[in-house]
Parts: C-alpha cells; sequence; structure tokens
C-alpha cells in the first residue's frame, strides 16, 4: 500500500507543477489535437518530411506521394489551415515550405520511433 500512495503522491505533485487545468488549457489541447489530426496521414507526413528540406511544388508533392494533383493539394490545403505551412505563388507555380519551425521536432520523433534502420 505504501508504493501505491507514493505513486499517487508524485503523480499528483507532477499535475500541479504543470499547473491547474483551466477552460484555455483544454482549448489550446483542443486545438493542437486538431493540428495533430491534420498531420496523421501518411501522405501529409511524407510531404512535411519532403518540405522539410526546401520547397516543392503540389505536383512535385504528388508525384513523390503517388496521388492525383488535386489530392495533395486538398492535403497541403488542411495542413496550412492549421499553419503549419506557406505558400508563395511564382508565376503560375505556387510553391509551399514549412512555416511552423517546430514540424522539424515533430518529425524527429516519428523518424526516430518509426524510421530507424529502415532508410
Amino acid at each position: 500500500m505504501v508504493k501505491a500512495t507514493t505513486r499517487t503522491a508524485k503523480t499528483k505533485a507532477k499535475a500541479r507543477q504543470a499547473g491547474p487545468c483551466t477552460s484555455e488549457t483544454m482549448a489550446a489541447f483542443g486545438e493542437a489535437a486538431e493540428c495533430l489530426r491534420a498531420l496523421a496521414h501518411p501522405v501529409r507526413l511524407r510531404m512535411v518530411q519532403l518540405l522539410l528540406r526546401g520547397r516543392y511544388t503540389v505536383g512535385e508533392l504528388a508525384q513523390d506521394c503517388g496521388i492525383p494533383d488535386n489530392v495533395a493539394s486538398e492535403n497541403l490545403r488542411l495542413m496550412q489551415r492549421c499553419g503549419f505551412l506557406n505558400s508563395e505563388r511564382e508565376g503560375r507555380r505556387v510553391y509551399y515550405r514549412v512555416a511552423e519551425p517546430h514540424l522539424k521536432s515533430i518529425m524527429a520523433c516519428v523518424e526516430g520511433r518509426f524510421l530507424s534502420g529502415r532508410r
């Protein structure tokens, strides 16, 4: 019983260090969850992986991912709405690039956990 009580006390102490759970905190977690859902697709993860290395057009990303341009465009729009990407037009081409610097850390975590040793 002592061990269970000690664990519970430690858990409560950690929760107090994180601060109280407010409606603003829950709203922020809701926004985070929505944006993480935008990344939760193999094609979108691959697009982010590529875009962390430079800028690409819809056609270039679509070709690499083996999907039609319109599907690639919709995936890019979804990530752009979350603020993960920016686009810039040069003539008839639209180039996408990463706008959220924290994507690098997220992708490093994903690659380290799921792609290590598979390259």
